[in-house]
């Protein structure tokens, strides 16, 4: 079983990422986990952390000359940010560190401080923030890039793009092509395919940075490659349409999740919304008219791209904070502001890569698992030869 585990504060000395499950054999690319890495730091509107942090993966264990070797992976991600927060956040406590605390006294609207400052009985929500900051994506990123490595093996990719910023979207499907095409670019704006439509969403966020304000907006995951049968229907649990929704929306500041074209069916007749079946004698295999479901039916594969959506609310932090109050006296007070960003919608893309190459790996290993690369290979070999005959 393919899982992960992520460890670390926001400010803390390092963010910690465990991946076990993965088979021995697997060719580790340093440069393709960094990339990713690297994207997630990029696009218009990033606050001042990402000026600070140049986030490189330190791997401690599970890989050695180059190659997976079946035992957990650890990967390490250090906070350059640490050294200023070292006396506020130590981890053992010390005479006068009282004077080095920074509390978060004044919860901010739609973050976790008041819920996990109650949840678990403390008089601020400094420690709640810490762990609840999108900086710990940082982690989840690392560990996807390595399902990525493996999903690759077998010729299957994961990529992404932005749909969405405020009320600014994209009209159409993007190719996979230009896909590809973002993918490889050295500078990301808000890495929409469409450069007329990525300038009126660029308007958007300058004027939510020159409000103080905030914006959020729509990024689509798309996954070429994948193999008819992944998932299940026997059970709810089973079915990887969930899988992957739950996973998009346990990303920060994710509400919503849309597979295909959910939205648009739910307004339209099933008549037009359907996949239609067909079959190419000369390929000998099934084909469809459309992919309105999104790669999935039924919470399985179904053999063509798997296309999910995540809905991503503005930021919650405002340099204009809200209303809010004192934890400590109860009154009235405006919401404590810590570095922020103004816009992450490209970012949020990135992380959603991660988190659905995650899920569609460990459905993968679910399948076809082995203890090495060459184990797995036999078994996804006979089984694309199952489905040649079928």
């Amino acid at each position: 079983m393919l899982r992960f585990v992520t460890a670390g504060e926001s400010h803390g000395e390092t963010l910690v990422a465990t991946l076990s499950g993965m088979p021995a054999g697997v060719r580790v690319d340093l440069g393709r986990v960094n990339r990713d890495l690297w994207r997630r730091q990029q696009g218009f509107g990033r606050g001042g952390r990402m000026k600070i942090e140049t986030d490189k993966a330190h791997i401690v264990s599970g890989v050695r000359h180059g190659h997976t070797i079946g035992s957990p992976i650890a990967i390490l991600l250090r906070n350059r940010d640490w050294k200023n927060w070292t006396e506020t956040l130590p981890v053992e406590d010390y005479e006068g560190s009282s004077e080095h605390a920074r509390p978060v006294s004044r919860p901010r609207p739609g973050h976790a401080d008041l819920a996990g400052a109650i949840k678990y009985n403390y008089p601020e929500a400094r420690y709640i923030l810490e762990r609840a900051s999108a900086r710990e994506t940082a982690a989840r990123v690392a560990a996807g890039a390595f399902a990525k490595l493996l999903l690759s093996e077998f010729g299957i990719e994961v990529l992404s793009h932005v749909v969405a910023v405020g009320d600014v979207k994209l009209g159409r499907r993007a190719t996979w092509a230009e896909l590809q095409a973002l993918a490889a670019k050295d500078e990301v704006l808000l890495n929409c395919v469409d450069p007329e439509v990525e300038q009126r969403m660029k308007a958007v966020v300058d004027e939510a940075i020159r409000t103080k304000d905030t914006c959020g907006g729509i990024f689509e995951i798309v996954v070429r490659g994948a193999p008819i049968g992944l998932g299940s229907h026997v059970s709810w649990d089973a079915k990887l349409d969930g899988r992957l929704a739950q996973a998009i929306v346990s990303m920060q500041a994710v509400k919503g999740v849309e597979i295909g074209s959910a939205a648009v069916a739910a307004a339209s007749p099933g008549s037009k919304v359907q996949d239609t079946i067909h079959y190419d004698r000369d390929a000998r295999e099934f084909t469809r008219g459309s992919n309105t479901a999104g790669g999935l039916e039924g919470g399985i594969t179904n053999g063509q791209d798997v296309v999910v959506r995540g809905y991503l609310k503005p930021i919650s932090t405002l340099r204009r904070p809200l209303e809010s109050v004192d934890l400590s006296t109860r009154e009235p007070a405006s919401a404590a502001y810590e570095r922020s960003d103004v816009a992450v919608i490209p970012a949020a893309g990135v992380i959603g890569e991660a988190m659905v190459a995650l899920t569609i790996a460990a459905a993968f290993l679910e399948k076809f698992g082995g203890d090495s690369l060459g184990e797995v290979r036999r078994n996804y070999d006979g089984y694309l030869q199952q489905v040649r005959s079928y």
